[in-house]
């Protein structure tokens, strides 16, 4: 099953939809760490929520999902841009003792906060704050979209480690064109039912069809989806130089070097003292080419 993100309308009435899948692009994330079975499944749902509001909110740059907690998981954060373009981190706090089951997403982040950032190639970043005040990472961003966005918006989110997936639901404002009252109340009603293995291992119209067979539901072309990492050698070298002079000297005198790695997908960068003295003199500069 491909993964995609397929966008749907209700005709004659102000309701969306979008409908996303994820396989490969889900494989590839989770290989690049050792996370235990519950973060990983905690992970997917997130994946498929960043692809569902970076389609939602047309943004032409990119939209991150921060869940901050207070409990195993200090941090996840998946990112995603209108390139189809997904990646995702788990941080596990300190001396926390791992969850090798099942484990609920209260259990897994306790209190804290989500941080949805929007980050357009042109205009002003913009950062929007809710609690986690509800139960699963679903209604928080439900919470977000009625806080933030005063949209009626629901998620039906999944994951298996193996498959993840997503269906949101939204009301637009404008009521002009809406010829059927009780469209948004059905619609959720129905989406109500739908059932883990099916928004998993269905293919995206079959989902569709089975919840909507009795509606006038208009189908858009898919967009792919895929894993990809935004760090570079220039990146890295922009991270390095905001820690400071003094900080970056005392660290190649302690170990001849600086090495990193992103976090993301674990491509490493290794520095000289010489290109450190670079860095440092010309910030603006471009990243020397590492055969």
């Amino acid at each position: 099953m491909s993964d995609q993100i397929q966008r749907f309308l209700f005709d004659q009435t102000n309701v969306r939809g979008e409908i996303v899948t994820l396989s490969t692009a889900y494989h590839e994330v989770l290989d690049c760490h050792a996370y235990p079975p519950a973060v990983n499944e905690l992970l997917g749902e997130l994946l498929a929520a960043v692809a569902l509001l970076t389609d939602t909110v047309k943004l032409d740059g990119t939209l991150s999902i921060e869940v901050r907690g207070r409990g195993t998981l200090s941090l996840l954060m998946a990112e995603s841009n209108p390139g189809g373009e997904l990646r995702a981190i788990a941080r596990i706090a300190e001396d926390a003792v791992l969850p090798s089951e099942y484990a609920s997403f209260r259990e897994l982040v306790g209190e804290g906060q989500i941080v949805i950032t929007l980050d357009p190639r042109e205009g002003h970043r913009y950062q929007g704050i809710v609690a986690l005040d509800h139960d699963t990472l679903g209604g928080c961003l439900e919470a977000y979209f009625g806080q933030s966005e005063q949209l009626p918006t629901r998620l039906w989110l999944s994951a298996d480690g193996e498959r993840a997936g997503g269906l949101l639901l939204q009301r637009l404002p404008d009521a002009s064109q809406n010829q059927d009252v009780d469209a948004w109340e059905r619609s959720v009603h129905l989406a109500d039912t739908i059932k883990t293995e099916e928004l998993l291992g269905l293919e995206q119209r079959e989902v569709l069809y089975r919840l909507y067979h009795e509606e006038t539901v208009r189908v858009f072309e898919p967009k792919a989806l895929r894993f990809g990492c935004t760090c570079s050698r220039e990146r890295m070298s922009h991270a390095l130089y905001t820690l400071g002079a003094e900080e970056l000297r005392d660290i190649l005198r302690e170990e001849g070097a600086i090495d990193t790695q992103c976090h993301f997908c674990h491509t490493k960068y290794h520095y000289t003292a010489a290109d450190i003295e670079i860095l440092l003199e010309n910030p603006d500069a471009p990243p020397p080419v590492i055969h």
